[in-house]
């Protein structure tokens, strides 16, 4: 298991950029798959992107892929969200997780932060 926590979110204006934050504690950071989940009210918690082990390679959801970027440090053992040209549809409780394999599949994340709040006003 690993101790994840985001940070970053906030009010932002359509059309804006924010970056999350998610620092994990570990020194086994490295043998994790990370991703990016959000739910938004009344919804299901839904894939946003992940990133491999090494970072060498990344997968988005459709409504993510050209305007979202997920990266890794991995001597920081942190992972970003960089996203740009937010719309208000993007407005929901973000979440970091980690998974021994690299896949959008909720179930294999097995470890969660506790989500930041990132809003997008028209």
């Amino acid at each position: 298991q690993v101790q994840l926590v985001e940070s970053g979110g906030g009010l932002v204006q359509a059309g804006g950029n924010l970056t999350l934050s998610c620092a994990a504690s570990g020194r086994t950071f490295s043998m994790y798959a990370m991703g990016w989940f959000r739910q938004a009210p009344g919804k299901e918690r839904e894939f946003v992107a992940y990133i491999t082990r090494s970072g060498s390679s990344t997968y988005y959801t459709n409504s993510a892929r050209g305007r979202f970027t997920i990266s890794r440090d991995n001597a920081k053992t942190t992972v970003y969200l960089q996203m740009n040209s937010l719309k208000p549809e993007d407005t929901a409780v973000y979440y970091c997780a980690a998974s021994p394999i690299a896949t959008n599949t909720i179930n294999a994340f097995g470890s969660w932060g506790q989500g930041t709040q990132v809003t997008v006003s028209s």
